[in-house]
């Protein structure tokens, strides 16, 4: 399993946020075709959200727990029926986060002005 520092966690937890579920996990749980599905969705998107619709919690957390291990795959989060997943693929690499530019010894960002005239 992989695993994810805090600031790494907060980041893609912000990412996930606008995703929808892209693999639906039903009363049958846990098969080895949804296993292969969700393999196939981490290798094309890296982060996804996956809604599962049994309602025993430890279960979920289970299932967590079998997709992370088997798939070498990062738990980033669990909220009620949703589970996020993250693998980083190395030819596929997320874009860094851009920081906005900021004053001169100030913590103020810069105005549309100064950035218009910096470019």
């Amino acid at each position: 399993m992989l695993s994810l520092t805090i600031s790494e966690r907060r980041d893609l937890k912000a990412r996930a946020h606008a995703l929808n579920p892209t693999i639906l996990i039903g009363d049958a749980g846990l098969s080895e075709g949804v296993l292969k599905e969700i393999n196939l969705t981490l290798l094309r998107h890296e982060l996804i959200k996956i809604r599962v619709s049994g309602d025993d919690r430890e279960a979920r957390a289970a299932m967590l727990d079998q997709i992370c291990t088997e798939l070498d795959a990062a738990p980033v989060q669990h909220i009620g029926k949703i589970l996020v997943v993250y693998r980083p693929n190395p030819e596929n690499a997320l874009p860094a986060i851009k920081k906005v530019p900021q004053r001169k010894g100030s913590r103020k960002p810069l105005t549309k002005k100064q950035l218009a005239s910096r470019s």
